[in-house]
């Protein structure tokens, strides 16, 4: 099942990711996928502001992980940022421990998640985006479980 958008500005972007994160429950895999300077921050940006995180959300590039309190429906949970970029290899995936962050009281929100196809779970939501610079952005939500359908009927 894929669902493509066309955002226009990096506030349309960002508001997307707000828009989703209405969405998301404790446990979720978000993988961003887009070229530099797509929007994957600004994404990730909405879907931390729409769960309540205080303070800015910057790309972790150099430390890898991020890792925020927030909430849904008023119960605490961790949004954990990841940008796997400087990675290499697969196995460092491993190292740096992204299975770690696929727990029941986070939502995981992966940047460059390619390196690392082998960890990630099947059942997670990609969302890629492409343009980059002043072109509009076409945003592609695609999901594999069955579960996401209806849970992202929001972008019909």
């Amino acid at each position: 099942m894929n669902y493509r958008v066309t955002s226009l500005t990096v506030q349309q972007t960002r508001e997307l990711g707000k828009q989703l994160s209405e969405h998301l429950i404790g446990g979720d895999v978000v993988a961003l996928i887009g070229d530099l300077g797509a929007g994957k921050t600004a994404f990730a940006q909405g879907i931390g502001e729409g769960l309540g995180v205080v303070g800015s959300m910057t790309s972790p590039t150099f430390t890898l992980i991020h890792e925020y309190k927030g909430f849904i429906q008023n119960t605490k949970l961790r949004l954990i940022h990841m940008d796997l970029y400087r990675l290499r290899h697969p196995e460092e995936a491993e190292i740096i421990g992204i299975e770690d962050a696929f727990v029941d009281d986070a939502v995981c929100l992966i940047e460059w998640p390619e390196i690392a196809e082998d960890y990630l779970p099947d059942d997670r939501l990609t969302v890629e985006i492409k343009g980059s610079g002043d072109m509009p952005r076409e945003i592609i939500f695609k999901a594999k479980d069955p579960n996401w359908e209806q849970r992202l009927k929001f972008l019909s």
